[in-house]
């Protein structure tokens, strides 16, 4: 099934809304996105850089990392009112107007 983010942004804050602590403070999920990050970059390093994993680590990988890193930015999202449909269309609008021809576009014939 397809989600919009509104519909992840509400699963999320469902989910959120059980616990008596609630969100995290805005510095707090800073930290666990940085957290979140390195944790995708030692998956990336470990699948296509030069360092293999070792035998006793964790089997992760890029996917849940991502999913990791989308479900804390969706956290940082709503504890601050932000809507990510909205932020999406305005960071789309930037690239489509700033960066038009920034890069080259593949034939379409």
């Amino acid at each position: 099934m397809d989600k919009s983010l509104s519909d992840i942004q509400r699963e999320v804050d469902q989910y959120i809304s059980q616990f008596k602590e609630g969100y995290f403070s805005p510095l707090s999920m800073l930290a666990r996105m940085s957290e979140e990050v390195g944790e995708l970059a030692r998956e990336v390093n470990h699948q296509f850089g030069e360092k293999p994993k070792k035998a006793d680590e964790a089997d992760n990988s890029i996917e849940l990392e991502l999913g990791d890193i989308l479900f804390i930015t969706v956290c940082f999202a709503n504890s601050l009112g932000i809507d990510l449909t909205e932020a999406h269309n305005k960071v789309m609008h930037k690239f489509n107007t700033r960066d038009a021809g920034r890069w080259t576009l593949k034939n379409t014939d």
